[in-house]
């Protein structure tokens, strides 16, 4: 059996919608870094090119050195996450972020799909085993977690 590293409650999982906000913040940032970077080349497969790439690096880069989180996710206080692994690994984001971005900005409606999954997953994240998770609940959780474990830390056992 596979181990789950990563299994929260159904509510720890970020829904449509935020996820849609916090995507639509890195298109937006994304769109201005391509201009920035790419205004003096003129509409060509070389711009093409050179565009897709920095939205693949943006969100590959973001993901891995930013624990499963770009700045639109930042923004609304969300995060990648592995359901099976403990940290995220070069392969899961490479897949996820890589093809799976490419993927889904072909074929917008595979996004869809997060309003119907337990975990609230679109048809890479199913691929991949990874989610969306709230930050706030996982920080509760941390701050619980710690607590119960300082009182366990606490209570002192009578020696004989």
């Amino acid at each position: 059996m596979i181990r789950r590293f990563n299994d929260y409650p159904d509510y720890f999982y970020a829904g449509f919608f935020i996820r849609l906000f916090a995507f639509t913040t890195d298109v937006i940032l994304i769109g201005a870094l391509s201009h920035l970077f790419l205004f003096f080349l003129r509409d060509s497969l070389v711009k093409t090119v050179l565009s897709l790439s920095i939205y693949l690096l943006y969100f590959i880069l973001m993901t891995k050195f930013t624990n499963g989180q770009t700045l639109g996710k930042m923004i609304f206080g969300i995060r990648v996450i592995a359901i099976n692994e403990e940290k995220l690994s070069w392969t899961t984001i490479l897949v996820r972020e890589g093809f799976g971005r490419y993927l889904q900005k072909v074929l917008w409606i595979m996004y869809s799909l997060t309003i119907f999954t337990r975990y609230k997953q679109h048809v890479i994240d199913l691929l991949t085993d990874t989610s969306v998770v709230t930050e706030n609940y996982l920080r509760l959780l941390e701050s619980t977690t710690e607590s119960k474990e300082e009182k366990i830390d606490d209570e002192t056992v009578p020696t004989v």
